[in-house]
C-alpha cells in the first residue's frame, strides 16, 4: 500500500511570541492539493501559525518538514520560493496592478516579458484583467485582495498560505471572492492552509477543518464532521456563532 507523501508535516512546534507561548502544535500536515481551514477565534494563535509555516518568524522548536525534506533555517529562502502567502490586508506596491502581480516572478528570476505574460493570466483568473493598468492605490478593498492573491498565484506555488484573506472585506465581496478562490484552487490542484474565524467562508473551499484555540488544536476532521460531532462545548459554542452548513 503506497503512503502519499505529505505536502507540509509539523512536529512539535512551539512559538513563543513576546515572551509568550503562542502555537504549541505536536503534529499538522497537509497533502498534495489538500484544502485545509485554520479556523478559530481571535487569539487562538492562526496567524502566529501562519506566519511561522511561512518561516517569518522563528520557533523555539519542532519541525517543518516540505515535500518530505526538513526546513532547516538556511534552506528557508529556497522554501519560502516554492510557496506563497496571502495576508488579511494586501500589501501592494505603488505601481500598476500588473506590475504589482508580475513582482514576485521578477524576484524569483524570471524574465520581464515571461513575468507580465503569466500576471496577466493570474489577473485573468481573478477576472480582474481589466485593471491590468490601473495604479493599485485607487482599487477598491475587493480588488485589491483578488491582487494579492493573484500574484500569488502567479508564481505557480506548490502551496500557498493565506491569513484571514476575506475579513476586511462586506459581505457580497467575501462571498464572491470565497467562491473564486475555491474554484481556482481546486482547478490548479494548489494546496492551501487558510487562516479565518469565519467557518462559513472556510466551508466555501476546504476539505478540512482544523480548530485551533490557546494555540493548541482542538478538533480537526471533515466539514461535516466538524460541525456534525463537536468534540467539546468550545467547538460546539465555536460553530453556533459561526452558522452552520448549508
Amino acid at each position: 500500500m503506497n503512503t502519499v507523501t505529505p505536502i507540509l508535516q509539523v512536529e512539535n512546534l512551539l512559538i513563543m511570541r513576546g515572551g509568550a507561548q503562542v502555537v504549541n502544535l505536536a503534529r499538522f500536515t497537509v497533502l498534495p492539493e489538500e484544502k485545509v481551514a485554520v479556523i478559530g477565534p481571535n487569539g487562538a494563535g492562526k496567524s502566529s501559525l501562519m506566519l511561522g509555516l511561512a518561516c517569518l518568524i522563528g520557533r523555539v522548536g519542532g519541525r517543518i518538514t516540505f515535500q518530505g525534506n526538513e526546513i532547516a533555517p538556511r534552506d528557508e529562502t529556497d522554501y519560502r520560493r516554492k510557496i506563497a502567502m496571502v495576508f488579511q490586508e494586501p500589501l501592494l506596491f505603488d505601481t500598476t496592478v500588473l506590475d504589482n502581480v508580475a513582482e514576485g516572478l521578477r524576484i524569483r528570476g524570471t524574465r520581464r516579458s515571461e513575468a507580465r505574460a503569466l500576471a496577466m493570466e493570474s489577473l485573468e483568473l481573478f477576472r480582474i484583467g481589466h485593471l491590468a493598468g490601473r495604479s493599485a492605490h485607487k482599487l477598491s478593498g475587493g480588488e485589491a485582495q483578488r491582487v494579492s492573491l493573484a500574484r500569488a498565484f502567479a508564481v505557480r506555488p506548490k502551496l500557498i498560505l493565506m491569513d484571514e484573506p476575506f475579513s476586511s472585506l462586506d459581505l457580497p465581496t467575501r462571498i464572491a471572492l470565497a467562491e473564486d478562490l475555491g474554484r481556482i484552487l481546486h482547478e490548479s490542484g494548489t494546496a492551501a492552509i487558510i487562516a479565518t474565524h469565519d467557518r462559513i467562508e472556510a466551508l466555501r473551499v476546504v476539505d478540512r477543518l482544523v480548530v485551533m484555540d490557546a494555540g493548541a488544536i482542538v478538533q480537526e476532521g471533515s466539514p461535516k464532521e466538524v460541525v456534525e460531532n463537536p468534540v467539546n462545548d468550545f467547538v460546539a459554542a465555536f460553530r453556533r456563532t459561526t452558522g452552520s452548513v448549508g
